[in-house]
């Protein structure tokens, strides 16, 4: 049953509160501002297989899998396998979220937010969000800082809807802040959005733009961290030229060319990349 307007605010303003007493002494806790043609990931999320390179119908369901990723991280997932739609869904949850405190709502209508990931707004886009929603809701994630040995635990963000109105409130635990803590990266949303329907391509496009200049990485590291459910080497290897084409296609990498068991990856840096590499 929908909730009338009034309960339905009682209850935003309820979640709000027990979402704001989570944050400590006082203190405003929010995300980087990036600007509206990018989406700020960290970079952990980026470089391993918590949003895996698979499609939606082939998901695993894992109880605290240790899934593979960049050294120095560790992260356990538990719940329903994270795909790159329910990434893309993430994001632009983060992306309006940046504008608020986080522990505080973050209300939208579905419809504005299905149209911002380049999806149609029928019934059957309706469903598929709910799902991606519950997915982000109902998983566990334990990401680990090895260096430091602490550990984050907690889902991705949770959630209200109004059913009548079409309009979702969401709100992120101040302690997402510690996802970005190894480093964020602006994603190029347009590119990505070109990208849709193309797993591996996706992921290579997040995981790529979190290096300024990336180095050889062996195509079974990247079949590892990408989360590919593809048992056969030489089946996967056809399957990320493909997609390393889509990129080039593009214009994300330059091109790209293999020796031995590694893959040669170039790709221009951004402006603020190239100032880093400079400095070096």
């Amino acid at each position: 049953m929908s909730l009338s307007e009034n309960a339905f605010q009682q209850r935003i303003a309820n979640l709000g509160r027990q979402a704001s007493a989570r944050i400590k002494d006082g203190k405003v806790y929010q995300l980087p501002l990036w600007p509206e043609p990018a989406r700020g990931i960290p970079n952990p999320v980026l470089r391993g297989a918590l949003f895996a390179a698979v499609q939606g119908k082939n998901r695993a369901v894992f109880q605290r899998e240790l899934l593979a990723c960049q050294k120095g991280l560790q992260i356990r997932f538990t719940g329903i396998q994270l795909d790159q739609s329910d990434l893309d869904v993430w994001e632009q949850a983060l992306h309006l979220a940046r504008l608020h405190p986080l522990g505080t709502r973050c209300e939208f209508s579905v419809y504005g937010f299905l149209k911002a990931l380049g999806r149609k707004t029928g019934k059957s886009e309706h469903e598929w969000l709910k799902n991606s929603f519950a997915r982000l809701m109902g998983c566990g994630v334990e990401l680990t800082n090895q260096q430091e040995r602490k550990t984050y635990g907690g889902s991705l963000l949770e959630f209200m809807r109004d059913d009548d109105s079409g309009r979702y409130v969401v709100i992120f635990n101040p302690k997402i802040l510690t996802f970005y803590e190894g480093g964020w990266t602006a994603i190029d949303w347009q590119g990505r959005q070109l990208l849709r329907g193309k797993p591996l391509a996706l992921w290579l496009h997040g995981y790529l733009a979190t290096h300024a200049k990336p180095y050889p990485i062996k195509v079974e590291t990247i079949r590892s961290f990408s989360g590919s459910s593809n048992k056969d080497i030489r089946c996967f290897k056809r399957k990320l030229i493909a997609a390393l084409n889509e990129l080039k296609k593009i214009e994300f990498i330059m091109g790209f060319d293999f020796k031995g068991d590694n893959v040669i990856i170039n790709k221009p840096p951004t402006p603020s990349q190239q100032r880093y590499l400079t400095s070096q």
